[in-house]
């Protein structure tokens, strides 16, 4: 999904947002249940703090836009957001991780499972990344009627079949679904304050997150918190999510391939300037991230 970041000026209510289901996958969704605060909210937590002086000197947006870039945090907590979210366990798992938020879920004990589960179109399947073992490359090529997608189907239509036999012939709701797939689609409540919910957002919409819950991130961060919260989401975009971190061993890189006079450098002038403490690894994947920031920055040539 392409950001638009014009997306913070369109005007729009609260209840315009409030329930409307946006879709994401095959059979999910994030609504928006409720919502406490808006970008006023963060000034006015901030204000508390600085004095009523701040007015005089800083409108609002250059206030949330100083609280942002030097992470005073405290008052993005002032906030909070409640969502309803259709989304497959397997993608729920990663979801969870992120405890800074309060959560009810569906539960399969009392109800009986959604009868959904997020199927792999034949365009859909990712081999596994060579450099990353949590992560996938690009797409295998598409064939009409791809095997792994008719297994798939095979497979998911098979444990269907057997939960509900099971709960037909009298198996307690909490055994029987203990053989259904992670593909299955959970629902629950998540409410979280935007502090947090902007962290959540800043690493699940990140080019290395899982293709299927950046999905989900892209969808609440464009249609829900853009709309609701234009400032601090402009913010957010100039200095978190396009924002690029230098560390100090960075820095040094940079001065030492400054001072020879020639920039952008070839990689073997990278090389000759990197950090010592890399010098002496085959591998060392912070120097990686520090190479892909300066070709980022044009400083060092592909």
């Amino acid at each position: 999904m392409a950001f638009d970041d014009s997306a913070a000026s369109a005007p729009v209510t609260l209840e315009d947002l409030r329930w409307k289901k946006f879709p994401v996958l095959d059979d999910g969704f994030v609504t928006l249940v409720d919502v406490m605060g808006t970008d006023a909210s963060v000034v006015q937590a901030a204000r508390v703090s600085y004095g009523e002086g701040t007015r005089k000197v800083s409108d609002d947006r250059q206030l949330i836009r100083y609280l942002l870039r030097h992470a005073h945090t405290t008052p993005f907590e002032m906030a909070e957001v409640k969502f309803l979210v259709r989304v497959p366990m397997d993608c729920w798992r990663q979801w969870v991780r992120h405890r800074t938020a309060n959560i009810n879920e569906y539960s399969t004990r009392y109800s009986l499972a959604i009868d959904s589960m997020q199927a792999t179109g034949d365009d859909g399947w990712r081999s596994q990344a060579s450099t990353n073992r949590q992560g996938s490359a690009g797409f295998l090529t598409a064939t009409d009627g791809h095997p792994l997608t008719q297994s798939e189907q095979e497979l998911q239509s098979l444990a269907r079949r057997v939960y509900e036999e099971r709960l037909a012939s009298g198996i307690a709701r909490e055994q029987a679904r203990k053989d259904l797939p992670l593909s299955t689609y959970t629902e629950a409540y998540w409410k979280v304050d935007l502090h947090n919910l902007l962290h959540f957002l800043a690493l699940r919409m990140d080019s290395h997150a899982q293709l299927e819950i950046r999905r989900y991130a892209e969808t609440i961060g464009q249609e829900i918190i853009a709309k609701l919260f234009p400032l601090c989401w402009e913010a957010f975009l100039d200095y978190r999510f396009h924002a690029l971190r230098l560390t100090q061993l960075d820095q040094g890189v940079i001065q030492r391939l400054a001072s020879t006079g020639s920039l952008p450098a070839d990689q073997q002038a990278f090389l000759a300037a990197q950090d010592e403490t890399w010098a002496g690894l085959e591998r060392c994947r912070e120097r990686d991230e520090c190479l892909s920031k300066l070709i980022s920055l044009g400083l060092v040539r592909e």
